[in-house]
């Protein structure tokens, strides 16, 4: 039996009994049952790096207009499909004052978080036109967002943006628009995995070719305005959390109160879509619901059919932060930077054992310490390195996972506290002794 941290025969028993074959190719949820299983066993504790979920208190703002909804009776009601009108508003509100946009509260629809916005958008936008049968990602990305699509049925197509930033970009962009198949492209900013920023420039890329080419961009901001080397967090007030809706009129945006309000258990999110996206008129939809506008067609056929609404309490809870962000009660940015500060510490205890930030630039700066961040481990490969860490007790999931071509791992720093920090460095530090780099 081999000597590591985490009993290794226990390990290798439960990897063969949750049945997978290879570790670092697992989903999120598969690596986070694994772990969990093996800390039961062994009863020794993990540094949980592999899920995103919030690790900070939910926002007071939130909880407290809840509770609120929840006296007043709305528990027994069913909510508007289309949103209460007070989350509605807000939304406006808060897309003004954090990106600088103008939108219409009309075509702000509540979703059970993101997750359920981007299925419900790649369902219709699938459906649209037949000849645009194609997602395409601008990689790396959520991998949760892909395997929607495989569930659904749909095509996809990616490309590793990391390799064009500096050159090529419009090109590469172009070389899959031009073929005519995509009905939607997929990013988010700050980007999970990489934690890299599009700017605004390669913003307006994306936006005059989804014009040209006639594609919905699907703008993912789950993490909007945590690129913290800039402090967003003033409403109304430059520099604002840069979007695709100032270069085109063919977007949807996602927000989501997971992660910006550490509001995930709630399962809340706001999808945007354009005046131009909700209103336009598709002969696939007509002919398939009876019903040619988009807008209408997500709403009353495909949100509906998937939950009926969201939960009507949670939307008062989004509305309350909403309003509460616009009012300057709220810093949700300032309260956030604690995972920038998790992050360096996590970073400089990963670089002192030998490993190395794959993803380490954004152009000419430095990536940005945040949610996520990106390691490698020279002589090691992503998949094999996910497998072997679990041995000393660390769990990540390998960008091989995201559409990234890069050669290393995810690393999330949300639920990490100060005693992990002297744990993970004296396993990496075993680690290390045990994989001597040549």
């Amino acid at each position: 039996m081999r000597q590591t941290p985490i009993n290794s025969e226990v390990v290798d028993t439960v990897i063969k009994e949750c049945g997978i074959n290879c570790v670092g190719k697992a989903t999120i949820r598969q690596i986070a049952g694994l772990v969990n299983t093996i800390e039961q066993r062994t009863g020794d504790k993990f540094v949980h790096m592999e899920i995103g979920s919030p690790g900070l208190p939910a926002a007071e703002f939130g909880i407290e207009a809840e509770i609120a909804a929840l006296r007043s009776g709305v528990a027994s009601v069913y909510p508007p499909i289309e949103g209460i009108s007070e989350l509605k508003k807000e939304t406006v509100n808060f897309a003004k004052a954090f990106l600088d946009i103008d939108v219409n509260a009309n075509h702000c629809i509540p979703t059970v978080g993101s997750m359920q916005g981007s299925y419900a958008i790649f369902v219709t936008a699938g459906q649209a036109d037949p000849k645009k049968d194609t997602v395409l990602f601008i990689d790396p990305g959520f991998p949760v967002q892909k395997q929607q699509n495989l569930v659904i049925g749909q095509k996809i197509e990616s490309f590793d943006v990391y390799e064009y930033r500096n050159n090529g970009f419009r090109e590469k962009l172009e070389s899959y628009l031009a073929k005519g198949n995509i009905s939607t492209m997929v990013y988010s900013s700050p980007n999970n995995p990489a934690w890299i920023c599009l700017n605004e420039s390669e913003l307006q890329i994306i936006g005059e070719l989804a014009t040209k080419y006639d594609v919905i961009v699907v703008e993912d901001l789950a993490y909007l305005c945590m690129d913290f080397r800039t402090d967003k967090g003033t409403p109304y007030q430059a520099p604002f959390q840069p979007s695709v809706a100032k270069y085109t009129d063919n977007y949807i945006i996602m927000l989501s109160g997971s992660k910006i309000f550490s509001y995930a258990g709630q399962r809340i999110g706001v999808t945007i879509l354009s005046d131009k996206v909700y209103n336009r008129q598709y002969a696939g939809l007509q002919e398939r619901y009876g019903m040619a506008e988009f807008g209408k067609a997500f709403v009353y056929m495909v949100l509906y059919t998937l939950s009926s609404g969201v939960s009507h309490s949670a939307q008062h809870a989004l509305a309350g932060m909403f309003k509460a962000a616009c009012e300057g009660k709220f810093n949700f940015v300032e309260v956030g930077s604690e995972y920038a500060r998790r992050a360096k510490i996590v970073k400089e205890i990963f670089i002192k054992n030998g490993f190395h930030i794959v993803y380490d630039k954004d152009l000419d700066q430095d990536v940005s310490d945040g949610f996520f961040f990106t390691i490698g481990y020279k002589g090691i490969k992503a998949d094999d390195l996910v497998g072997e860490l679990i041995y000393y007790g660390v769990s990540a999931i390998s960008l091989s996972t995201t559409g990234s071509t890069q050669d290393g791992l995810r690393a999330c720093v949300s639920t990490i506290a100060p005693h992990h920090y002297e744990m993970l460095d004296t396993r990496l530090a075993i680690f290390a002794k045990d994989h001597p780099i040549k």
